[in-house]
């Protein structure tokens, strides 16, 4: 069969569509906000793959006033003709049978996002009605709904109300359009965010140079469009929107290797942390692999091979790490290869042994190539005498844990009367409080079981290490303090096994103070321990915003729409107390209400997207208050109004 050519053939069907309904969470993880975004995402990535393999050129989404979404592609359209096996059309086959697609055989993906082929047919599984056209000389459409058999009493899903219909209005389109109603049988809302859908629009846009996405939200008539020429290049610079570049342009290379294609970007900034951003495929490899290791282990060797060939090392010095490499530095890697295998916790990180040395060969090859250009010369000094600098620093923090290490001030000084240990030895039970202040450090060390629950008070705030060296975070005592009792070192020193507890909980008062606090925490997590969050070990302790009592009644709310919950439940003559601090709190209410684990609400911090936390980390805590004033002004809200000054008691 010709390269290109797609028709009902080449769809392989695995099995059936069964229990999607029954067992949402096993196809897209949670039916909360994360898992409606998760069902437009299959769509789009269907058609990001069509672009991706040079199919497409433009994407366009949309929502509309009934709380539906469409996604609509100029690639190739979903084959129309009658599938061999099923006996059905390829339209059908590919929105009723999981693991269904044409990209199990080969020559009509070389490389795809959607690896599972059950994209289309879970988002049809899990939506009120889905509806599709397919552009191929004529326009074909198909609808599918799910509705109650009042037979059986069970919903039955993504049912197609009749065969695939060529309506045979001739059209110069090609392509396919997907519009689907998210059920609200299935997921706790069925509003999508639209903050959220831009950030991951584009970040696509940015790994697909020249491909166009445009976005629109007919409810508030918001149109954006996406567009970059520049591609990776584009999305370095956006990435350091607000850090001090050390160099003009971002260096950038694109390359083949067995069968691999790597491409890259970089740029130095005069930060203290690296932001490195590596994706297979399109989608985001958060926790790294393969490919991230190539990359730094040919960034190193070719850097080290540049310093002493224009002798900014002496054959005295001994080569610079990686690390060393790594400070101030901002990359992003995209790789697109076939029989991807993702590993991980969260299932992100690239597994494929052959990645990292043809990635590491394309960094040498292409590397080694720009530095011959001499209009490039000035450029390559400023990374290698960075990382001179770096390597200063990074010894002299070395001497000073050796230090702290001789004296036991790390290990165990700085803990004396703070850390309140907990008995237990097995990490996977123990949590760690991270607590506001003496004060509700006091009543936490009094409710906790000691058993599992260890409690750390900070005494003032933590230090903003967005704007700090490694050797001066280190001589911080409330980070030292931190580190000794996680147990896991920081940065390159970071080792997850030695984590003594798996849940690390950050509880602090519900004012600008509290939300301070745990923003700094929040910092030096992300940049110091990211693999913390990255497995899921990071919490945001959610201590009650109200108390709503009647005589012996007591109820508590977490946000304003439970308050009013509560005090309905509470009925009238009831009194209302507003927590502003968790000092406010005894042990047995701050027990009942923020650290029971039958009883509290815990928020887990995760990273959905690291290249804009990362952004908004250098804009919100770095340097530059020009671009912070900026953001805080596009973003803030000053007209808010406090909900409890309205209540009226009755």
């Amino acid at each position: 069969m010709a390269k290109g050519s797609y028709s009902a053939e080449d769809i392989k069907i695995l099995e059936g569509l069964d229990a999607v309904r029954m067992r949402p969470g096993m196809y897209i993880g949670t039916t909360s906000v994360k898992g409606l975004h998760h069902i437009l995402w299959e769509i789009v990535d269907n058609a990001i793959d069509e672009a991706a393999n040079g199919y497409c050129n433009r994407i366009e989404v949309k929502l509309y006033k009934d709380g539906s979404a469409s996604v609509e592609d100029n690639g190739r359209g979903i084959p129309t003709d009658i599938h061999p096996k099923s006996g059905v059309s390829g339209v059908q086959v590919v929105f009723t049978q999981l693991h269904a697609g044409g990209k199990f055989g080969d020559g009509n993906y070389q490389f795809s996002g959607g690896l599972h082929g059950v994209g289309a047919s879970v988002t049809n599984a899990l939506s009120e009605w889905l509806k599709v056209e397919v552009y191929r000389n004529t326009v074909y459409k198909m609808e599918f709904h799910s509705f109650l058999d009042e037979k059986t009493g069970k919903i039955k899903s993504g049912v197609p109300i009749s065969p695939l219909v060529d309506t045979k209005v001739k059209t110069k389109k090609r392509g396919t359009f997907v519009r689907f109603k998210p059920d609200a049988r299935v997921f706790e809302t069925v509003e999508f965010s639209i903050e959220s859908i831009l950030k991951r629009l584009r970040e696509l846009a940015f790994l697909n140079k020249g491909l166009t996405i445009d976005f629109y939200d007919e409810n508030t008539d918001f149109h954006r469009v996406y567009e970059y020429e520049g591609g990776l290049s584009d999305f370095i610079k956006y990435a350091n929107e607000g850090k001090t570049i050390l160099y003009g342009e971002p260096l950038y290379a694109k390359a083949e290797k067995d069968g691999i294609i790597v491409e890259f970007a970089i740029q130095h900034t005069d930060a203290y942390t690296d932001s490195v951003f590596s994706y297979v495929n399109n989608i985001p490899t958060g926790e790294g692999g393969m490919h991230e290791t190539g990359f730094r282990s040919g960034l190193t060797r070719c850097f080290n091979d540049y310093a002493r060939e224009h002798n900014l090392l002496k054959d005295k010095d001994d080569n610079l790490l990686g690390d060393d490499f790594k400070e101030g530095l901002t990359a992003i890697i995209s790789v697109k290869m076939q029989n991807v295998q993702f590993e991980g916790q969260t299932k992100n990180k690239l597994g494929n042994p052959e990645a990292r040395p043809a990635v590491e060969y394309v960094v040498i090859n292409e590397l080694s190539l720009l530095m011959k250009n001499k209009k490039l010369g000035k450029t390559f000094d400023t990374i290698i005498n960075k990382a001179l600098g770096a390597a200063k620093v990074r010894l002299a923090a070395k001497k000073a844990k050796e230090l702290a290490r001789a004296t036991k001030s790390l290990e165990s000084a700085n803990l004396v009367g703070k850390l309140a240990a907990c008995s237990g030895r097995k990490p996977e039970l123990n949590e760690l409080f991270i607590v506001e202040g003496d004060s509700a450090g006091g009543s936490a060390k009094q409710a906790r079981v000691r058993q599992t629950q260890a409690i750390l008070p900070l005494r003032g705030k933590p230090l903003n290490v967005e704007k700090k060296k490694l050797d001066q975070i280190l001589q911080n005592e409330e980070i030292r303090t931190i580190i000794s009792a996680l147990g896991t070192g920081i940065g390159s020193d970071f080792n997850l096994d030695d984590l003594k507890f798996h849940k690390v909980i950050i509880l602090s008062d519900a004012d600008v103070d509290g939300s301070h606090i745990r923003i700094l925490l929040l910092t030096f997590f992300f940049r110091y321990m990211r693999e913390l969050i990255n497995e899921g070990h990071v919490y945001i302790g959610m201590p009650p915003l109200y108390k709503v009592y009647k005589g012996n009644v007591e109820e508590y709310a977490y946000d304003d729409k439970e308050l009013a919950e509560k005090i309905e439940k509470v009925g009238r003559g009831y009194q209302i107390q507003r927590y502003k601090g968790l000092g406010e709190m005894d042990a047995a209410q701050l027990w009942e209400t923020t650290m029971d684990p039958a009883k509290r609400n815990l928020m887990q911090v995760n990273i959905e997207d690291a290249a804009e936390a990362d952004r908004l980390i250098t804009v919100l805590m770095g340097d530059e208050v020009a671009e912070r004033k900026k953001y805080i002004f596009e973003h803030a809200d000053f007209d808010r109004v406090d909900k409890f000054a309205k209540i009226k008691r009755s």
